[in-house]
C-alpha cells in the first residue's frame, strides 16, 4: 500500500492533474467527503487528508509514504527524514513583508529600528531578518496576519501572498520579497528504499507531467 498525505483546497485541486498522470484518481472528493483515508482507483493506492502543516511530519515518521507541501510548511518543519525529489510548480505564491503605509519600513532597517513582526513561519522570519542585520521581536499569529499591523500588535507581517487582494482589501502594502514558494512532492526515506518498485513509477509519471513557465 502506497499512503500519499495531501491537503484540502489548492494544493489538493492543482495536484489531481498530476496523480491522474500517475494513473491514480480518488473515489470521492474530499471537499465533500468526511472521510479522512479516500481510497483510489488503484487498490494499491490511498488518500491521507490532513492540514497542510501536518504533511510533514506524516511523512517523516512514515504514516505516509509521500505527501504534497509547500516550501514554506517545509522550512518551517526542517525536511528531516525525507527527500524532495520534485518541484511540482503549482499553488505558487511569495512570501513578503507588507506593512501599512504609514509605517516607513526601509528608514527603520536603515535605523537599525528593532521590528514586531508578526506571523505564523517563525523560521523563516527569523532566519531572514538575522540575515539583513536586522533585530525583531517574532509574534506567532496562526491567522488573520494583515490585522496586525492595524491595530498596533505588529510593525510589519511575513505571510504569503498570492494575488496581494487581501493585503489591498486591509489597506497593506507589501514591502519586500522574501522567496518564491511553490508546493514539493516528499518522499519518505525509507519508503522509497523499501517500495522503490512500487514508489518510483508514481515519482517518474508525476515528474513528466509537471508545467513550467
Amino acid at each position: 500500500m502506497i499512503t500519499i498525505a495531501l491537503s484540502k483546497g489548492r494544493i489538493f485541486q492543482e495536484t489531481l492533474p498530476l496523480l491522474e498522470a500517475a494513473g491514480i484518481t480518488p473515489r470521492e472528493d474530499p471537499e465533500k467527503s468526511r472521510k479522512l483515508i479516500i481510497a483510489t482507483n488503484r487498490p494499491d493506492v490511498r488518500l491521507v487528508i490532513i492540514r497542510a502543516s501536518d504533511v510533514p511530519t506524516y511523512v517523516q515518521y512514515g504514516a505516509a509514504d509521500i505527501g504534497v507541501a509547500g516550501k514554506d510548511v517545509l522550512i518551517e518543519h526542517g525536511g528531516e527524514g525525507m527527500y524532495q525529489p520534485l518541484d511540482l510548480n503549482i499553488a505558487r505564491c511569495k512570501m513578503m513583508v507588507a506593512a501599512h503605509p504609514a509605517f516607513d519600513y526601509e528608514q527603520a532597517v536603515h535605523q537599525g529600528a528593532r521590528l514586531r513582526v508578526a506571523t505564523k513561519y517563525l523560521k523563516t522570519a527569523r532566519e531572514y531578518f538575522a540575515a539583513k542585520g536586522v533585530h525583531v521581536d517574532l509574534i506567532k499569529l496562526y491567522g488573520s496576519m494583515e490585522l496586525a499591523p492595524l491595530v498596533k500588535l505588529a510593525d510589519v507581517i511575513v505571510d504569503l501572498v498570492s494575488s496581494g487582494s487581501t493585503l489591498k482589501a486591509n489597506g497593506l502594502v507589501a514591502v519586500e520579497d522574501i522567496m518564491d514558494i511553490s508546493s514539493r512532492l516528499v518522499v519518505n526515506q525509507a519508503s522509497l528504499k523499501l517500495k522503490r518498485a512500487e514508489i518510483q513509477p508514481v515519482l517518474d509519471s508525476i515528474a513528466s507531467a509537471i508545467k513550467t513557465d
